[in-house]
């Protein structure tokens, strides 16, 4: 095992050196950047520029000579664990990134979202998978392809308009509420849960699909197998045969797609975000990319490459785990 962890990582950093080229290539290559977008700016407020100045600019910003020097330069930099500063405040990048309260916000709706994803989605595809082909199948199939099928975008504004603005039972967006002194850490978290409640149940609304689905299909992938008609024609009860014997091996699947999520955790959720003005990580990303921030364009999705990469070989070797009949060499 130890040999197959050792060819997974060295195979894992040329992959990361692919993912960072081909990233850097694609972003240099945008149609705009954000000198073209400064410079702009400046004749919308009336100052004149000149090519030297221009030609300055460009070089302050390392995006004077071509791509693959660009790279070659990022790629230095990185390797000694410097990944510059921001184009649009001129913090470093890292400390941008890993910005407790931006990457905690991100985080605890990610983590809250999962679990209660993984509560619903389960026992929904279970009880598909038992009563295939009825009623009851069919209307979770339905219900689950709805939430599929909606927006991030159109479907946060639609229970935000329901549960803030019509019964107001939820605060619109934000993250706090303005010009309200907590008297103590108890009354602070309750304020907290109550902006997280709509952008999580978004997130977990929209997420169910997925896994409700890949129950439904392994369940009853295991329900005809030759190990579940033995077990009925033992006399076993219908509840222990699917809770005791399919269950089990239903779960593998499930249990091996955990590590996949650990990118999820971090990225945050872009749209839920802008959508209900949430300060986390995914808004901060999407805003660095529509001015062209390179720096902590680059940074944040090597972050995610890597935890990616690393999920990838977790998820590997967690099935060899569940499943005794997976060997790894």
């Amino acid at each position: 095992m130890f040999k197959y962890i050792i060819k997974r990582i060295l195979i894992s950093i040329l992959i990361l050196l692919g993912v960072s080229f081909v990233l850097y290539a694609l972003l240099r290559c945008m149609p705009t950047d954000f000198v073209e977008q400064k410079i702009l700016n400046l004749y919308q407020a009336g100052a004149t520029t000149s090519d030297e100045f221009i030609k300055q600019m460009y070089k302050t910003y390392g995006l004077d000579g071509s791509i693959i020097e660009g790279y070659f330069r990022w790629l230095g930099s990185a390797l000694h664990l410097d990944f510059g500063k921001s184009f649009i405040n001129q913090r470093p990048v890292l400390s941008e990134i890993f910005d407790k309260n931006r990457m905690g916000t991100s985080f605890f709706v990610a983590a809250v979202a999962t679990v209660f994803e993984f509560l619903i989605a389960i026992p929904l595809g279970v009880t598909a998978a038992t009563h295939q082909y009825s009623i009851r199948d069919y209307v979770i199939t339905i219900l689950v392809l709805i939430g599929i099928s909606l927006p991030s975008f159109f479907f946060g504004q639609v229970l935000k308009d329901l549960f803030a603005n019509k019964l107001g039972w939820f605060p619109v967006s934000g993250m706090k509420t303005a010009g309200i002194t907590y008297a103590n850490a108890w009354e602070a978290f309750i304020d907290y849960a109550r902006h997280m409640f709509i952008p999580i149940l978004t997130v977990v609304i929209l997420s169910i699909g997925a896994r409700m689905r890949m129950t439904r299909t392994n369940m009853l992938e295991v329900l005809n197998s030759d190990y579940i008609r033995t077990a009925r024609a033992k006399g076993l009860s219908e509840n222990r045969v699917i809770y005791k014997h399919a269950f089990r091996n239903t779960m593998i699947p499930l249990v091996t797609s955990l590590a996949g999520l650990i990118p999820s955790l971090f990225s945050g959720a872009m749209i839920t975000e802008t959508v209900f003005d949430l300060e986390g990580i995914g808004k901060y990303a999407l805003n660095a990319m529509t001015q062209g921030d390179i720096p902590v364009i680059m940074t944040y999705n090597m972050f995610l490459a890597a935890l990616s990469v690393m999920g990838i070989l977790l998820s590997d070797l967690m099935y060899a785990v569940v499943d005794p009949r997976v060997k790894l060499a």
